[in-house]
């Protein structure tokens, strides 16, 4: 077997030797969508190709002989699925594996700005502390999540992760499925309209489809409470982003978000120029990626590799 990996840079500092196994293995730092031909090129023999973000359309399905694409992801959004089945070639991705990351980011972003942990550490590290005549500072409100209203959207695997660690802390947790079809006896199902207009923090783990599409737009906003939290967890595109930069100015909205609608994110993006910049905090897609969760990608690539080679 053949096998090229177009975009290892996304995967970070993970060993890849694993698949030298299989056969023969190529690894390409990253590969830009801008250039399907230069995909066609490494692709050129190749029996598998392990992607996370290139696009693999018809045309370079048609002008390859691909028998495998293993997505290093959940989403499979970037494979045309529709040509891969008439065209028989297998798609796999790999879910699960990083649910405890994203459960745990979601915490600790949300509790740097609750807690005003930036603040606080930089007030230490620039000798102000050394410099007070008290023992504390208290120049910036600490929020407790004891007590609070906390909505989760999209309560899947790591939905419910986050709902009941919520419930842990003592907040008043409830869900709204985006699907409608989604039931679970532990936490209260409500509407989207109940959930804005009364929740004290909300925390978005849904994928993107029809149904989650600019779900959270200007009008959503403006139902939030003054001084709610909204965090997005799921996928870029769920949230209106210009409205979200009126609403943190005009409504005192605190935004939390690790993912965006283009990424890497837009020169000039309207949320870097919020007034309330102590109201924002944004990471660069990094809730996915502790090292546990991509060594167990890495594992489970390799897995669907295997299988695929047993059942040929």
């Amino acid at each position: 077997m053949k096998i090229v990996c177009l975009d290892a840079l996304t995967l970070g500092d993970i060993d890849l030797s694993i698949f030298n196994k299989f056969g023969e293995f190529k690894s390409y730092d990253n590969t830009s969508n801008l250039d399907p031909n230069l995909v066609i090129e490494r692709l050129k023999d190749a029996d598998i190709v392990i992607v996370n973000k290139v696009l693999i359309t018809k045309e370079i399905m048609q002008k390859t002989n691909l028998k495998l694409i293993c997505i290093s992801a959940t989403g499979m959004n970037n494979i045309d699925l529709k040509a891969a089945k008439e065209l028989k070639i297998e798609v796999k991705n790999v879910a699960g594996y990083s649910t405890n990351s994203v459960i745990q980011q979601t915490f600790a972003s949300l509790f740097t700005l609750l807690n005003n942990t930036i603040f606080y550490s930089d007030y230490v590290k620039s000798g102000n502390w050394a410099k007070s005549e008290i023992f504390t500072n208290l120049d910036k409100p600490i929020v407790e999540i004891y007590g609070k209203k906390f909505g989760i959207i999209g309560l899947g695997e790591i939905g419910q992760g986050v709902a009941r660690i919520a419930k842990s802390f003592g907040a008043e947790v409830a869900y709204y499925s985006t699907s409608g079809k989604n039931k679970n006896d532990e936490f209260k199902s409500i509407s989207l309209d109940e959930m804005l207009k009364s929740f004290d923090i909300i925390s978005i783990h849904a994928p993107l489809n029809e149904n989650t599409k600019n779900l959270i737009g200007e009008n959503e906003l403006n139902k939030m409470k003054n001084g709610a939290v909204l965090m997005n967890f799921g996928r870029g595109g769920i949230v209106d982003e210009k409205a979200l930069t009126k609403a943190v100015d005009e409504k005192d909205i605190k935004a939390i978000l690790d993912v965006l609608e283009v990424e890497p994110m837009i020169k000039n993006h309207p949320l870097l120029n919020v007034k309330n910049k102590n109201n924002v905090l944004i990471t660069p897609h990094v809730a996915w990626g502790s090292k546990t969760a991509r060594d167990l990608l890495i594992k489970k690539i390799s897995l669907n590799i295997e299988n695929f080679l047993k059942n040929r």
